[in-house]
């Protein structure tokens, strides 16, 4: 049987998400205080017990956070801010959740990139260079940050669906 959302989980998961998307979408940066902030609230609320989610299982969904968002980075595909941040909303999710909410992220994420590729008259170029970073392995960062395929978007927006998705429990 499925569980109700968690109150907590969900106002925090939404407000830190709102406010990671603001900045990340004016500054292109999700900046360490932030992330950090967030990591320490996710892990003060499962000490003092305000969500379902232990402290182990905080340090969890922060190691899984990191886990499946790290590669992306490597690749030069997200931000290191990025990763942080989705590693800190896995603080406040857990583990199971912070895995589901990697999948409504990238969801989300490959919905933005199409709708920006749409909006930028890129989407053909888009989707072809798609394909080819996939099967890539050296040459995706240099693809990445070329500034003059002007390919790159705001993630936190995509992080922030993702989190507050998984956080509902949908």
């Amino acid at each position: 049987m499925l569980q109700p959302p968690n109150p907590v989980v969900v106002s925090v998961v939404a407000g830190a998400g709102a406010l990671s998307a603001g900045i990340d979408l004016y500054t292109r940066r999700v900046p360490n205080a932030l992330t950090f902030g967030i990591a320490a609230v996710g892990l003060g609320l499962a000490a003092v017990h305000a969500t379902p989610v232990t402290i182990a299982g905080a340090l969890a969904g922060l190691g899984v956070g990191l886990a499946v968002m790290l590669p992306g980075h490597v690749i030069g595909a997200t931000g290191a801010g990025d990763v942080k941040l989705f590693a800190a909303l896995g603080t406040l999710l857990g583990p199971s959740q912070t895995g589901m909410a990697f999948l409504y992220t990238a969801l989300a994420g490959a919905a933005l990139a199409l709708a920006i590729a749409w909006r930028r008259k890129r989407l053909a170029t888009t989707v072809e260079r798609a394909v080819a970073l996939v099967s890539a392995t050296g040459a995706a960062t240099r693809a990445i940050e070329d500034s003059a395929s002007h390919n790159r978007f705001a993630y936190a927006p995509a992080i922030a669906i993702g989190a507050l998705i998984a956080a509902l429990g949908l």
